[in-house]
């Protein structure tokens, strides 16, 4: 059945920026970046970089969601959210404008949900801050419980019980604690909280005329995320008592063991509406919840929260959290917070009128002039140059052979997603430092955000931002071999971190990780640099040409099956192979000649 949607909007394109300003002038306490409609950054009005004097914690994501997540910034919460467009990742320009406005010299806390997209942007935009001297420290939370222990990188998405640790770290923050110990804190609440939904309905996005009701009369859904997307299965509509009992069981479900929660223990229930759940629903949910705790589990429920904390649009359904009541938990959780949609009371006074703070520029290491190339190359500039002109030639000859990989494997773009980069460099050359490497490789990293796109783009662009910061650590103007092995293992490092593979996963590590390790090996034996090089160069082809014999644990190739895989290698391990070996090779030629 369809039905034709009614929404109380404007232009469906302006639907965030709207809600912000409303926010805003309901909430004294609340301000937002003059940076619209790009930067949509909701902040504290009493905080800034130059007056903050604890940590900041930021959080954010698609809009849609609201409460979350700028119902949650506050004394006491966040410092700053950042708004992306409804169901998308905000853009790493507006997580980087939160960054430089909100953070002070204690640093800063990214919390981050397990979706891809947030991932890779808020990752992209930490090594970026890094890169400009911030302290940063990232906690990615993934609290569902409705799908069985993953094999790849996908995950646990990142739910409702995401709210609980905004809690806790914002209360650590205005006790005082240092960066380290903040991040220490909001990491425990995360593995300390699970979280299952129920949808009645699909929700209806801004601008969306007509709506189909995939569910059907009597149908329910079972274990769905938070942007619409599908359950994990579709039941029989059934009592509320049965429901919430089921949820229960899947959340504290000794088989997959997602929360560390036994028998005779103390918890925390928050019940969450998706959008359009009556209250009495939820109070009524909740009141079946806590007794089966407590008789059922054998639980005591120390604390219990409902209402509308994290929602899919309009939505009907709810979510239920679960979380270990720890003695600390429960003093972070009690201390006093001014978010407002945080269950306390909101006092000030309104103000007349909310002047927007403006956004803050970015930093420039070296004043406002442009990169430019030199007048004359050193002879590390003049390697670097034909390095980085041969690697990119490289990919441009691989296009086709990447992308027929890609059809199989993939979405069948990864040629052309690279092609894109390559040949945006060999534009920009011209204009790239070259005498100074880390300065270079940032460029390399601009020109790749500029115009790679996609999950490629933003992995290379969080590389050479993380080799960035790791060679400015370099004194002198030449970087020795040892130094370009350390900004490699600070690049595969980044990617790990933040795409969250690992060797074996099928993923362009599996051609930088065995290349890494050869480097080294050969280094820190004293053997001759360019060998080093091209022997690791070697191994990065051997790495990539593996992937045919492995299951895939990230990206795409995830939901592909074995037999296909076996057929061809990870498009993306023999990209970064193709590269890498190019520029060996032609590092090589250059010294001979």
């Amino acid at each position: 059945m369809a039905f034709r949607a009614k929404k109380l909007i404007n232009n469906p394109d302006d639907v965030v920026t709207e809600f912000i300003e409303g926010l805003v002038e309901t909430y004294p306490g609340l301000q937002y970046l003059d940076g619209f409609p790009q930067v949509k950054v909701v902040l504290r009005a009493d905080v800034s970089s130059a007056t903050n004097d604890k940590v900041a914690v930021i959080s954010g994501g698609g809009s849609g969601h609201e409460p979350a997540h700028a119902g949650y910034v506050g004394e006491g919460m966040l410092t700053a959210a950042i708004c992306g467009d409804v169901f998308a990742s905000p853009p790493v320009d507006s997580i980087l404008a939160g960054i430089r406005a909100v953070t002070g010299p204690m640093g800063c806390l990214l919390i981050v949900k397990n979706y891809t997209g947030d991932r890779l942007n808020f990752g992209l935009a930490a090594e970026q801050a890094k890169a400009e001297g911030y302290k940063v420290e990232t906690v990615i939370v993934g609290d569902d419980c409705a799908l069985p222990p993953p094999r790849g990188v996908a995950g646990r998405r990142g739910l409702a019980g995401t709210i609980l640790v905004h809690k806790v770290a914002g209360a650590a923050a205005a006790a005082g604690l240092p960066l380290a110990k903040v991040a220490a804190e909001a990491k425990h609440a995360s593995e300390l909280v699970g979280t299952m939904g129920v949808a009645l309905t699909v929700c209806t996005l801004p601008g969306q005329e007509v709506t189909s009701d995939r569910l059907g009369p009597g149908k329910i859904e079972l274990g769905l995320g938070i942007h619409g997307e599908a359950g994990a299965a579709v039941a029989d509509l059934q009592h509320v008592d049965v429901v919430v009992s089921h949820v229960l069981n899947q959340i504290l479900s000794t088989e997959t063991n997602y929360v560390p929660i036994t028998r005779g223990g103390r918890v925390i229930l928050m019940v969450n509406g998706l959008g359009s759940t009556p209250l009495m629903e939820l109070m009524i949910a909740a009141g079946k919840a806590v007794p089966r705790l407590q008789l059922e589990h054998g639980l005591a429920v120390d604390r219990v929260y409902t209402g509308a904390f994290m929602t899919s649009l309009d939505m009907a359904g709810f979510s239920i959290s679960i979380m270990r009541a720890d003695p600390p938990i429960l003093e972070r959780l009690d201390a006093s917070t001014k978010a407002p949609s945080w269950p306390v009371g909101v006092d000030g006074v309104h103000p007349p009128t909310k002047i927007p703070i403006p956004v803050p520029p970015a930093p420039s290491a070296k004043g406002d002039e442009p990169q430019s190339r030199p007048v004359q190359l050193s002879e590390q500039g003049q390697v670097l140059e034909v390095a980085i002109e041969t690697a990119a030639n490289a990919i441009l000859n691989l296009k086709d052979t990447l992308n027929e990989w890609d059809n199989i494997v993939g979405d069948g773009d990864c040629g052309s997603t690279m092609y894109r980069g390559a040949k945006a460099i060999l534009e920009d050359i011209k204009n790239y430092p070259l005498n100074d490497a880390a300065e270079t490789i940032n460029e390399i990293g601009s020109t790749i955000g500029r115009t790679m796109g996609g999950t490629s783009g933003i992995i290379y662009t969080i590389m050479c931002k993380a080799a960035y910061t790791q060679l400015k650590r370099s004194s002198g103007s030449v970087v020795a071999p040892k130094q370009w092995a350390e900004a490699l293992a600070a690049s595969s490092a980044a990617v790990s971190k933040y795409g969250g593979a690992s060797a074996g996963y099928r993923t362009l590590l599996d051609a930088l990780l065995p290349a890494l390790s050869v480097l080294q090996e050969k280094l820190n034996a004293g053997g001759d640099p360019i060998t080093a090089f091209v022997l690791s160069s070697e191994a990065a082809l051997t790495g990539a040409e593996s992937t045919k014999k492995m299951q895939a644990q990230a990206g795409r190739s995830t939901y592909v099956s074995s037999e296909l895989l076996s057929t061809v290698p990870d498009p993306g391990a023999m990209a970064a192979a193709s590269w890498y070996r190019a520029a060996a090779l032609a590092v090589q030629e250059k010294y001979k000649s």
